[in-house]
């Protein structure tokens, strides 16, 4: 019986490429290939990581997404795409785009085309929102660079999805969390004592638990719609510190410290001050609805429950 529920009968003869098959990547994996419903192959820089991914019946593919060559060998292999790795830095290039999807586009297209192709973008493209709720009918205005990064790649994407019929569906993607994901829990962050901010000057959080994640990174190659935005996320309503302030009554820690946001910059790193400049909560209506997918982790409380104290 499938993990996933009822899937059309071709399923078994599809071939699924996974690009950028990391953690998120190689749960998604798992789900096709044990059933044997589907032929999934990665697409891996790594000549290390060859053995692993034959391990639990991944076809590995080695080659780079900067390499043309590597690219021309994924034209027609695959009769839907999983497009899970991130856009380049951006200091060899401008800064507001993504060369490695429209290098990916031009080589799909060369041959037969997938039949689906899902992108994992973030939810940052929706910038600040103020505490606001967003829907995938908010537009995207992103703050960063890596979030204008993803707004070319999903443009990218839904290019390929009106040009020539490919099914694409982009999910965009939050906080992804896991205790069996390395550095998916917020306990290291705890450990160390990082401070954050005090409930006047806090943010809404959003998250996913990767398992569901996976699961809805699947259901989207057969579920989604044409040239659709999915937020992918659970039903969490709560604020950063509130966050943090769960998990470390849930570990046996001490609270974090609650600093003003004048002073967050002097204690806090860039990366993470990027994060608290920005205040949504997504809604996810859509993933619900046309994905079908039920949350196996509906709020960070489960499935962060799920690690025990006494491993610390």
């Amino acid at each position: 019986m499938s993990l996933l529920g009822a899937l059309p009968a071709r399923f078994r003869r599809e071939r699924v490429l996974i690009i950028g098959c990391g953690d998120v990547g190689t749960r998604a994996a798992r789900l096709l290939a044990p059933a044997r419903r589907a032929r999934v192959i990665a697409l891996t820089s790594s000549p290390e990581r060859v053995t692993a991914l034959r391990q639990i019946g991944i076809t590995p593919l080695q080659g780079d997404l900067d390499d043309a060559r590597a690219l021309r060998r994924l034209a027609g292999i695959a009769t839907r795409v999983l497009h899970l790795a991130p856009p380049p830095s951006g200091e060899t290039t401008d800064w507001r785009l993504d060369p490695r999807i429209r290098a990916l586009v031009r080589a799909l297209v060369q041959r037969s085309l997938p039949a689906a192709l899902v992108y994992g973008s973030t939810s940052g493209v929706y910038g600040d929102a103020q505490g606001r709720w967003v829907s995938e009918a908010t537009p995207a205005r992103p703050m960063t660079p890596r979030a204008w990064r993803r707004v070319d790649a999903e443009a990218t994407v839904h290019w390929l999805g009106r040009a020539t019929g490919v099914r694409t569906t982009v999910l965009r993607i939050p906080g992804i969390y896991a205790p069996d994901r390395a550095g998916g829990t917020p306990r290291e962050r705890l450990q160390r004592g990082t401070p954050v901010l005090r409930a006047e000057d806090d943010v809404y959080t959003n998250h996913i638990h990767a398992d569901d994640l996976a699961r809805a990174c699947v259901l989207a190659l057969w579920r989604g719609r044409t040239q659709r935005n999915v937020n992918v996320v659970d039903d969490t309503d709560l604020k950063m510190g509130d966050y943090f302030d769960f998990a470390a009554d849930l570990y046996g820690l001490p609270r974090p410290q609650r600093i003003a946001r004048d002073a967050a910059g002097d204690l806090l790193p860039l990366s993470l001050l990027s994060f608290m400049g920005e205040s949504r909560r997504l809604r996810n209506d859509r993933m619900k609805h046309e994905l079908r997918l039920r949350l196996r982790y509906p709020t960070v409380a489960q499935g962060l429950s799920l690690e025990a104290p006494e491993r610390a």
